[in-house]
């Protein structure tokens, strides 16, 4: 029998970018997580929100459902939402057979997002 790895989510605030750091598997268990986490970004109403999903190996059509709502929210209030990889094999896969890739933001680690999307 394998462990699961522990689901985390953290938030800080970064050069005026909200962060939040994703790790382990997300199905509809761990939901509340990131909503919380959509919650606060939308409290801190910073221009830039980055979502480093490097550590997130798994998740479901409820993780999904979890970015969209997080892309819209960011949409409806005029701020960007930034995912921040590399991102594991199934998260691509995830968002690539549903067709969602392509509507969001992307870059290649956090340490990129944070140079490329820190406001000026």
């Amino acid at each position: 029998m394998t462990t699961r790895p522990p689901t985390r989510v953290h938030v800080r605030e970064e050069r005026g970018v909200f962060v939040v750091v994703a790790s382990g598997d997300f199905d509809a268990d761990e939901r509340d997580l990131l909503l919380s986490a959509w919650d606060e970004a939308d409290d801190r109403n910073l221009p830039v929100t980055v979502l480093d999903l490097s550590g997130v190996t798994f998740g479901d059509s409820s993780f999904l459902d979890s970015l969209l709502l997080a892309r819209r929210r960011h949409y409806a209030a005029n701020r960007r939402l930034v995912l921040a990889g590399p991102l594991h094999r199934l998260v691509v896969l995830l968002l690539t057979v549903t067709g969602t890739l392509p509507h969001f933001e992307t870059a290649a680690s956090l340490t990129d997002a944070l140079r490329d999307h820190t406001p000026t």
